[in-house]
């Protein structure tokens, strides 16, 4: 039975939902109070990568100078890539709004607000009030603001000011070694930019596999950025033109001063005003609560991407948004929650899927673990990476997989190979069996497989890699 759907929120959670729905006969209202593509397009996954696609690029140049490579006077005009950005999103946004368009969705610019009775009032130039079968929900999130003296300066900027600064920073602290926190702190230290990034946790990127976590630092490291971890920020204040910032380390006080401060400390679900509470729906912390089909406490209402704080990627927004169209059409619904790759682009890459090896560790599962360094893996060395490493976590009995953990060139393209196989419920010796091109990154996960059950093909034998 065709419904009539409303969804709120243009980013990839809103907009694939809108389109699916519209695939399967339903009549589609989008309000969005921002532009369409949501953060990840407009000021998060989008622009990002494209700045540092550019900064790589031009790092890489200068050291494939080892290689043969002669190159003069190359450098980046700041303001020249910043046009490339605004082009690329520019373009991608009204790729979105043609999809849109050809799938007769109806998109509406304006702040939606939820009423009795699957209404929703709509405040932009007009005011109007929609009535519909199914809403869905896909409001996104914001930027986590810092509580301490100083935070409110002009040269404290977040992560969407990062990217549209109009000269770059001769020196930048970075509060926050999560994902957003570590890939910029890679863009502009390949920019040419002083680094220096705070985390209060022990460790940088602290869901990641520790190993790779650890491997990854000491790369940056040698690239130049200063890391603290376990430390405290305590003040930042004006000093002439530069900002001192004023933070501990394992009860040890310091002062770094520099020229601004980027705060990452993580993102928040965008929920406030949307008349949550009159409508008596749950939430935890800011995030709608949401069963394992994104339902929220009112049956008709859905929640999808980073407001139900249940995973804040792009993609699992997008899944989630065709997952919840589908069950509202009673369909078998797919979506599985954890298999949801995530993926740093730094150089080099890092990319990971399922579990880590503490987690295994914690839920008592025996297991084995498949390493193979990229050393020993031919078109890593081509493309320059000395170090890396691929690794796969397997069950002991079956050998199913439970996790893999990526850090060299393109690793997030392959990712996905590894996600496929955990969807399938495919075991190491499958992967391994697999035969894959050579020379190629790829080749390196039937490799770690090999691990799994003794020692890589192409790797001495030892007991620990």
């Amino acid at each position: 039975m065709n419904k009539h759907v409303i969804v709120i929120g243009g980013g990839p959670g809103g907009y694939v939902a809108a389109i699916r729905a519209a695939q399967l006969g339903d009549q589609v209202d989008l309000v969005d109070s921002g532009s369409l593509g949501g953060t990840c397009l407009n000021a998060g996954c989008i622009p990002t990568k494209t700045l540092l696609h550019t900064a790589q690029l031009c790092q890489a140049v200068k050291k494939e100078a080892e290689s043969g490579l002669v190159v003069d006077n190359i450098r980046i005009d700041w303001n020249t890539l910043q046009k490339h950005k605004t082009y690329v999103v520019s373009h991608l946004a009204k790729g979105i709004a043609g999809l849109l368009k050809a799938n007769n969705v109806t998109v509406h610019q304006g702040r939606a607000v939820l009423q009795q009775n699957g209404a929703v009032r709509i405040e932009g130039e007009k005011t109007a009030v929609m009535n519909a079968d199914i809403i869905i929900m896909a409001v996104g999130s914001a930027p986590v603001k810092l509580k301490v003296p100083g935070a409110d300066l002009p040269e404290v900027i977040d992560s969407t000011e990062a990217l549209s600064l109009e000269k770059l920073p001769e020196s930048l602290v970075i509060v926050g070694g999560g994902v957003i926190g570590t890939e910029l702190a890679a863009l502009y230290n390949a920019l040419g930019t002083k680094v220096t990034v705070l985390e209060m946790m022990p460790r940088i990127l602290y869901p990641l596999d520790g190993q790779i976590a650890a491997l990854l630092r000491e790369l940056l490291s040698k690239e130049g950025i200063l890391f603290f971890t376990s430390s405290k920020l305590m003040e930042i204040r004006k000093t002439g033109k530069a900002l001192a910032v004023r933070f501990t380390v394992q009860d040890c006080e310091k002062e770094i001063a520099c020229e601004k401060v980027l705060v990452a400390v993580g993102r928040k679900p965008n929920t406030e005003n949307l008349g949550l509470e009159a409508l008596g729906i749950k939430t935890e912390k800011g995030a709608i609560i949401v069963d394992q089909h994104f339902v929220t406490s009112i049956p008709w209402i859905y929640a999808v991407g980073d407001c139900n704080g249940n995973n804040m990627l792009a993609h699992a927004a997008s899944a989630q948004g065709i997952a919840a169209v589908e069950h509202a059409h009673g369909k078998r619904v797919a979506y599985r929650s954890d298999v949801v790759p995530k993926c740093i682009y730094t150089n080099p890459e890092v990319a990971s899927v399922g579990l880590t090896e503490d987690q295994v560790k914690s839920q008592g599962i025996p297991y084995k673990v498949g390493l193979f360094p990229l050393a020993g893996n031919g078109k890593s060395l081509i493309e320059g990476c000395k170090t890396g490493l691929i690794k796969i976590i397997a069950d002991a009995r079956y050998g199913e997989i439970l996790g893999a953990h990526l850090m060299g060139p393109r690793v997030t393209e392959i990712i996905g190979e590894i996600a496929l196989a955990m969807t399938m419920e495919a075991t190491a010796q499958d992967l391994l069996s697999t035969i894959h091109p050579h020379p190629s990154v790829s080749e390196a996960l039937a490799e770690a497989a090999h691990g799994v059950f003794g020692n890589p093909i192409h790797w001495p034998p030892v007991k620990n890699i």
